[in-house]
């Protein structure tokens, strides 16, 4: 990194690098940190994370580091389709226990039933576990029309009453999905999605959050130099002091 590439917007800290790759194992080793630290000082600490392309290098490089004892963390993750099974190949089920759970076995996995009989009884269950104890960690990505997690514009609340909801998905979020290859086509893309609400995100002790590649930088344009609102929902991270944005010199391009 260069000297420049550290900046301000509001009370959230932007990181920007050279490469995804040099981004990815820098915030994985801050994450590391992180995570030893809260486990010097209590007996365990709940993680929440994304899933999405942006996440996966940050996700091997974490992995590979070492030195987090996983035994003593419990993972949640953020958003899930509705009506999809767990071993769907678009399920961020499927992909959270084949990237993550799989290779380090934590202390625990909760997962948001997608396929559910009962939503709105999952939604209350899952708020549940999450209230159970604080959020040490948070990872994010952001959408190509602002969200995080699935609170997409139309559908996001900065004081948002719930922890997790039902939702439905825009045509912008769809379409994303399609074009990074988890859906065939628009059709096959589900309309509903469960999601972690967006003060439950804020709620979280610390916020990393990563958004590289060059198909981000209008949204990463919007969010900090947009006004702070639900038209933007991931610019609600430039009132969140816990909070860091990585970004590569891509997503970066349209940055003063």
């Amino acid at each position: 990194m260069t000297n420049d590439s550290t900046k301000r917007f509001d009370n959230l800290l932007v990181q920007i690098y050279n490469s995804e790759v040099e981004m990815a194992q820098d915030v994985a080793k801050i994450a590391q940190k992180h995570l030893q630290q809260v486990l010097n000082l209590q007996e365990t600490a709940a993680v929440l994370l994304a899933t999405g392309n942006s996440q996966l290098k940050f996700i091997d490089a974490l992995i590979s580091l070492g030195s987090v004892d996983w035994s003593r963390i419990i993972l949640f993750h953020l958003d899930e389709y509705l009506g999809i099974t767990a071993d769907h190949s678009a399920s961020f089920r499927r992909y959270m226990r084949e990237r993550v759970e799989k290779r380090v076995i934590p202390k625990q996995f909760h997962y948001i039933e997608g396929d559910t009989l009962q939503p709105l009884a999952e939604c209350d269950r899952y708020t549940k576990l999450l209230l159970a104890q604080p959020i040490d960690l948070c990872c994010l990505g952001i959408g190509e029309n602002g969200h995080l997690a699935f609170n997409d514009p139309a559908v996001a609340n900065f004081r948002d009453p719930y922890s997790v909801k039902l939702v439905k998905l825009d045509t912008v979020n769809r379409q994303q999905q399609v074009s990074t290859g988890h859906f065939p086509n628009l059709e096959t893309v589900p309309q509903y999605a469960f999601t972690v609400t967006i003060p439950m995100i804020c709620s979280a002790k610390k916020i990393i959050c990563l958004a590289p590649e060059k198909r981000k930088a209008n949204v990463v344009k919007k969010m900090l130099q947009g006004a702070i609102s639900t038209d933007c929902p991931a610019s609600i991270l430039r009132q969140q002091p816990q909070a860091t944005l990585f970004l590569d010199v891509n997503s970066a391009s349209f940055l003063p």
